[in-house]
C-alpha cells in the first residue's frame, strides 16, 4: 500500500499555473511580481497591514526579535512545548529563553504562568526561574501549537502589565487558517510569523512570512532581509543584514496554496473528527482539545496514549512502531525545550503539562490530501495495538 506521511505537501493546478508563469517570465532570482502579490494577498488573508516574505519561519522569528529590540542580556518568554526553532531564534540575538509551561485547555502557553513570571520580574523576584533577581523579559513569543491559537486576551493583558509594554510575538508557524475569537492567527500579537515548510498546511517547499501593522517595522524587516543595503547606487551598508528574502518562484507556489487554504483546513478538521469518532470506544486514548475561544486548523491530529488504560501496557512508542510497520508515518509530540540538552541551563517555569503531553503524545497522519479510507487505515492499526 502507498506510504502515508504525517503531513506531505498538497499541490494542484493553481500552484502549477502560477509557478510556470514565474518560470516563463524569467523571474527566477529572489524578489519579483509574485513576491509582491503574495505579500499583499497574505496580509489581507490574515488581517494585517503588511507582510514580508522570507526564506523561512525561523528567519521571520529572528527578524521579529530584532525589531522588538531584543539583544544580548535580555530574556524572552518562550513556551517549553514547541519546536526548537522558537527558542533557537532567541539565542540568535544573544538573549536567553525563559521556558514556560502549557495549560491543558489548548496545550499552549499558560497565560497565568506568563503573568506570574512577568510580574515577578517587574518586582525583581525572578519567580520560578532560579534564585536571585533577573531583568524583565523583553518579549513573549507565543506559539499556536499544532494549528490552535493560544489564549491571547490574557496573554496581551500580561504583556501590557503596568504599561511597560512587553512585546508579544505570535509564532503562528503551524496555524495558518486558525482563528481566535474570529480573528485570524498571526494578527493577535504585535507581530506574527508563519512557516511555509514542506509539512505545513500551505507550503512553498521552504519559506516564511512576517506580518505587522507597523509600516516602519515592515520596511526595516525588508531592509534587514536583503543585507541591509542602503538605497544608493553603490553597495553600502551601515548595519549587519541577512539574506532572508523569498524567491519569486516559491512565492508563486505560495499564492496557489493560499487560494485553496480553506479547503485544506476543512479536510484536516474532518480527518481529526474521523479519528476521534473511529477511536471513541478505545480505552486510554484522548485527543488534543479544541479550546472554546477559537477554531483550530488541526494541522496535526495529536492523541495521548495512557499506557495504564490503552491495551496491555502498550505505549505511545508501540503505536508509532506498529504504524511504521504498516508504512504509516507517525511521530511523538514535541519534546519540551527544558528536556533538550541544548537548553539544560535555561530558566524554566513549570513543565509538568508539557512533560505529560510529550510522554504520551503521538502525531497521526493529517495531510489535507488524505482520504477517509486513509484515516480508517490508520485508526485500524491503532485499534489493533490496543487489542481491539
Amino acid at each position: 500500500m502507498t506510504r502515508l506521511y504525517l503531513s506531505p505537501p498538497d499541490v494542484g493546478p493553481d500552484e502549477r499555473e502560477l509557478l510556470l508563469d514565474a518560470f516563463d517570465s524569467n523571474w527566477i532570482a529572489p524578489l519579483g511580481p509574485h513576491v509582491d502579490a503574495f505579500e499583499a494577498e497574505f496580509a489581507t488573508a490574515v488581517g494585517m497591514d503588511h507582510a514580508v516574505a522570507l526564506s523561512s519561519g525561523t528567519a521571520a522569528l529572528h527578524l521579529a526579535l530584532l525589531l522588538a529590540g531584543v539583544g544580548p542580556g535580555d530574556e524572552v518568554v518562550v513556551p517549553t512545548l514547541t519546536f526548537v526553532a522558537t527558542a533557537n531564534a532567541v539565542r540568535y540575538v544573544g538573549a536567553t529563553p525563559v521556558l514556560v509551561d502549557s495549560e491543558w485547555a489548548s496545550w499552549n502557553l499558560d497565560p497565568g504562568l506568563v503573568a506570574e513570571t512577568l510580574d515577578a520580574r517587574r518586582a525583581g523576584a525572578g519567580a520560578g526561574a532560579g534564585a536571585g533577581t533577573r531583568p524583565r523579559p523583553k518579549a513573549v513569543i507565543s506559539v499556536d501549537l499544532y494549528g490552535q491559537c493560544a489564549d491571547y486576551s490574557p496573554l496581551r493583558a500580561a504583556c501590557e502589565g503596568d504599561g511597560d509594554g512587553v512585546v508579544l510575538i505570535e509564532d503562528a508557524a503551524e496555524a495558518l487558517g486558525a482563528t481566535y475569537m474570529d480573528r485570524p492567527a498571526g494578527s493577535l500579537g504585535d507581530m506574527g510569523v508563519f512557516s511555509f515548510n514542506g509539512n505545513k498546511i500551505a507550503t512553498t517547499s521552504g519559506g516564511g512570512m512576517l506580518v505587522t501593522n507597523d509600516g516602519d517595522a515592515a520596511a526595516q524587516a525588508r531592509s534587514l532581509s536583503t543585507q541591509a543595503r542602503r538605497p544608493v547606487l553603490h553597495y553600502e551598508h551601515d548595519e549587519v543584514g541577512f539574506n532572508y528574502r523569498l524567491s519569486n518562484l516559491l512565492a508563486a507556489v505560495g499564492r496557489g496554496q493560499l487560494r485553496n487554504l480553506s479547503a485544506k483546513v476543512d479536510r484536516r478538521r474532518r480527518t481529526a473528527e474521523m479519528y476521534q469518532k473511529l477511536l471513541a470506544d478505545t480505552a486510554g486514548i484522548t485527543f488534543m482539545p479544541e479550546a472554546s475561544f477559537g477554531r483550530a486548523t488541526r494541522w496535526l491530529t495529536v492523541a495521548l496514549i495512557d499506557p495504564e488504560q490503552f491495551g496491555p501496557g502498550r505505549t505511545r512508542d508501540d503505536v508509532i512502531a506498529a504504524l511504521e510497520a504498516e508504512d504509516i508515518e507517525a511521530r511523538p509530540a514535541w519534546m519540551p525545550m527544558h528536556r533538550q540538552p541544548v537548553y539544560a541551563d535555561a530558566p524554566v517555569v513549570g513543565g509538568t503539562v508539557a512533560d505529560a503531553i510529550f510522554e504520551q503524545g503521538v502525531c497521526l497522519p493529517s495531510g489535507s490530501a488524505m482520504t477517509d479510507a486513509d484515516v480508517e487505515r490508520v485508526a485500524a492499526v491503532v485499534q489493533r495495538v490496543a487489542g481491539r
